[in-house]
């Protein structure tokens, strides 16, 4: 009798210690981003691939900007605005030039992901809420790729929008679907 009160009380206690783990991707969730409010969505580098960049000059970067499913068909299917529950990633690294290239063309010719570079940066679409921000909402969270990530500065969340104004008439969205 003892015995058959002591599983449940087992496996109370395991889903307690499962419970408080981390989640498994490795992101907190906890600490969302000052000015937006944005958390870092859980699962986001599953999402699809919309393209892919490689960042010049003082970012120095190799990108790829996934969606959900939501933004996924709105950049593949060109749609402009984007429909609210769009949300963008962008994943950045520093581009390493592939030892083996080298050694077959005689130059760093090829290049691939090298460590995480410049956090990751979240564009969440609700035109309601983010109506002074063209509809969009803005998140960037350092080391991200590593431990879930921190919120990066109330100063770099205020730059976002800024800087995205030069693509107002692709709905604040640098990027382009890549087929």
């Amino acid at each position: 009798m003892k015995r058959i009160a002591f599983v449940p009380v087992v496996v109370a206690l395991l889903g307690g210690l499962v419970a408080a783990l981390p989640p498994a991707s490795g992101q907190s969730g906890d600490e969302a981003a000052p000015l937006f409010g944005i958390k870092m969505p859980a699962g986001y580098r599953e999402w699809k691939l919309i393209a892919v960049a490689r960042e010049d000059g003082t970012l120095n970067d190799l990108r790829a900007i996934l969606g959900n499913d939501i933004a996924f068909k709105a950049a593949r299917e060109g749609t402009l605005p984007y429909p609210d529950g769009s949300i963008i990633v962008r994943i950045a690294w520093t581009p390493e030039p592939l030892a083996e290239s080298e050694k077959a063309f005689g130059r760093a010719q090829s290049f691939v992901s090298g460590a995480p570079r410049n956090g990751v940066q979240f564009m969440v679409r609700d035109q309601a809420k983010y109506a002074a921000t063209g509809g969009w909402g803005y998140a960037q969270f350092d080391d991200g790729h590593l431990n879930g990530g921190k919120p990066a500065s109330e100063a770099v969340h205020n730059a976002c929008f800024a800087c995205h104004t030069i693509a107002k008439d692709r709905d604040f969205v640098f990027n382009r679907y890549a087929p």
